[in-house]
């Protein structure tokens, strides 16, 4: 228990460019003291003590704005950063060095007793407001963009972007930092479809009267689009 609580401590000062100190990280962050209180409810449900566990764990979730049942089995180093509407399902598992931002869910889609909620591999980071559903897995390694709903398992060292999330394929090297998180790196999948769609279109029109004819509204050379329908 004093190796895992220790870990936790260090997860945050690796992962987070913003803390100073072990003191100021014990102290003022309240995703540390949300997974703290969730390994003290686990040791009473465990120990047969469930009606201790669930005051523990909904005194901890009015403290820190994090709601993680205590049956949810996480394993050390897990950060969640910020920690504002933060939802753990009683069937979940996470894996080590887990990284979580605000407004994510590891829920469930079904009523049924069992397992319902999603295990999560090692070294995952989960973007702010993404939902993860289900009895899935996901992958050691992998990386869930922000607000992705991911509803189908997710092979390790892979990447989830959109609603519903679609799987790719890392095509570099994951990042040497431990967060993983540089949204701005996700890809666009509707926009480089569309841009594969008119180019195709482009060709077929100049085989067949050798020009390409403007289509009304279409972004620019700098991505930025214009057109009098989008008049603000």
């Amino acid at each position: 228990m004093v190796g895992a609580l220790r870990r936790d401590v260090a997860s945050v000062l690796e992962r987070d460019p913003a803390a100073r100190s072990a003191i100021e990280v014990v102290l003022t962050y309240p995703g540390l003291h949300a997974v703290w209180g969730h390994r003290v409810s686990a040791r009473l449900w465990h120990g047969g003590h469930r009606m201790a566990a669930r005051l523990l764990a909904g005194t901890v979730r009015s403290l820190t704005n994090v709601d993680i049942h205590p049956a949810a089995t996480i394993g050390e180093g897990l950060f969640i950063d910020h920690a504002i509407g933060v939802v753990i399902g009683q069937t979940v598992e996470i894996g080590r060095d887990v990284t979580i931002y605000q407004g994510v869910t590891l829920g469930g889609t079904s009523l049924e007793h069992g397992k319902r909620h999603p295990t999560i591999g090692d070294r995952v980071t989960i973007g702010a407001g993404a939902k993860v559903l289900g009895p899935i897995t996901i992958g050691n390694g992998s990386r869930i963009g922000a607000n992705a709903v991911v509803v189908r398992d997710v092979p390790p060292d892979s990447v989830v972007v959109g609603v519903p999330g679609q799987v790719i394929a890392r095509s570099k090297p994951r990042t040497a930092s431990p967060m993983d998180v540089d949204d701005t790196m996700l890809p666009d999948l509707v926009s480089v479809s569309l841009a594969s769609l008119q180019r195709r279109i482009d060709d077929l029109e100049r085989a067949v009267d050798g020009q390409v004819h403007e289509p009304e509204i279409r972004p620019s050379a700098s991505g930025v689009w214009k057109g009098e329908d989008f008049s603000i």
